[in-house]
């Protein structure tokens, strides 16, 4: 897959974004679509990015009920499952307020034998 989104980005070059904003109605323009990629200032808007996500889901064996959001909420739930503080999940989800990545966010099977072991050695007896 990375190799794949470094071809992505070699059509376009976009100094800033993997996924540039085309502009609107780019198509009218005398650039390309490349061309216009590679000199946009923004990212891709969010309902570019579902309908892209629905072109690919429908194009793939993956689940039709898979959203975007449930895409944001798997990378939020793995990074929370490898160890990376909420306080920096806020940050990559862009929240504003810590108390909305902590709803957002659930307790996972990985990180609840995480806890639980943690718990076991507290109270193991201390050897003398």
């Amino acid at each position: 897959m990375v190799e794949e989104l470094r071809q992505w980005w070699r059509s376009h070059r976009n100094p800033k974004f993997l996924f540039p904003s085309p502009g609107r109605g780019w198509a009218d323009r005398t650039f390309s679509l490349s061309q216009s990629m590679s000199h946009s200032t923004a990212p891709m808007s969010v309902s570019s990015v579902q309908m892209a996500y629905r072109l690919a889901r429908a194009a793939s064996a993956v689940n039709t009920a898979s959203t975007t959001h449930s895409l944001r909420h798997s990378y939020a739930t793995h990074l929370l499952e490898e160890g990376v503080s909420l306080r920096q999940i806020s940050q990559y989800l862009g929240h504003e307020s810590l108390d909305t990545t902590v709803i957002y966010t659930h307790l996972t099977a990985i990180s609840e034998a995480k806890t639980q072991a943690a718990l076991a050695k507290l109270y193991q007896p201390l050897k003398a």
